[in-house]
């Protein structure tokens, strides 16, 4: 079976178990490892592995080809995306000076950039200036040398930004879940509605159980792909995003993902669907 994940440590955590052979009649696996811009464009046009991994945002434009599967994502509290700007900058602090300014998001089609655009419609008079697409790795070196004036950041970036001489000027996790009391609906798991989607979910899980049973045994595979973090990092990169929505969305985890898609159909952010297809 074909899937596409990122080689970030959640993800890898998460699937180590299936993606070696340790999952009890899961077929092998033959995986891609890319960035989240990359598999948000592959479901949108249909061309990407049977099961992926991608951006909640991105959601609208696959649900008529592939299913949202209840596991193995990310989408949890305090664990959103961060707007940073340079410290040295004048009105670092101040979201009204990202007016008319560039800022660096990791995908158009991110949840991160949609909980921004929402944020920003009610925080930025008059908007922000252009918008220019980065993989994510590069966006703090970029905010700190002048190339851009703010940038969009997820992950590990949460616990690096201070290295790079940056401010968080805002948490839009902890911004949304002061506006709706949900968690944040971040990384999704996608298949095939032609596959035996049920199957697929309790191989994901049988794998998510296997990680936190024996957590000892992901570490080099996490490393491997993750060369550029600590040790501490990368673990605590997990224990972020590995929750007990990863297991099982639940009421709570399906609540937060029609909020965020149903707001931004709402607005205007993203194509009107049928959101009884998230189920």
């Amino acid at each position: 079976m074909n899937i596409a994940y990122s080689p970030c440590p959640n993800d890898t955590f998460v699937f180590h178990a299936w993606a070696h052979g340790l999952i009890p009649g899961a077929p092998e696996l033959d995986v891609t490892y890319a960035d989240i811009d990359i598999t948000n464009n592959w479901a949108a046009k249909s061309k990407g592995p049977e099961v992926m991994k991608i951006s909640y945002a991105a959601l609208p434009w696959v649900l008529d080809d592939y299913k949202l599967l209840p596991c193995g994502g990310a989408l949890g509290r305090g664990c959103g995306p961060l707007v940073l700007t340079n410290s040295s900058e004048e009105g670092a602090s101040n979201p009204a000076a990202l007016s008319g300014k560039r800022v660096a998001v990791p995908s158009e089609r991110s949840t991160a950039y949609l909980l921004f655009r929402l944020w920003a419609a009610r925080h930025v008079p008059g908007g922000v200036g252009e918008i220019v697409v980065m993989p994510f790795h590069e966006i703090m070196p970029a905010v700190r040398d002048g190339q851009i004036d703010a940038g969009l950041v997820i992950h590990e970036a949460r616990f690096t930004y201070p290295s790079y001489g940056l401010s968080m000027l805002t948490d839009l996790g902890s911004w949304w879940e002061s506006d709706t009391g949900l968690p944040i609906p971040l990384g999704a798991i996608i298949a095939r509605r032609s596959l035996d989607t049920d199957a697929i979910t309790d191989w994901i899980r049988a794998s998510v159980d296997y990680a936190w049973t024996h957590p000892e045994e992901s570490q080099a595979y996490i490393m491997m792909h993750a060369q550029e973090l600590s040790p501490e990092v990368a673990q605590a990169h997990i224990d972020l995003y590995v929750n007990e929505f990863t297991a099982n969305l639940g009421d709570d985890g399906y609540a937060a993902i029609t909020a965020l898609l149903g707001r931004a159909a709402d607005e205007g952010l993203v194509p009107s669907f049928d959101l009884s297809l998230l189920r």
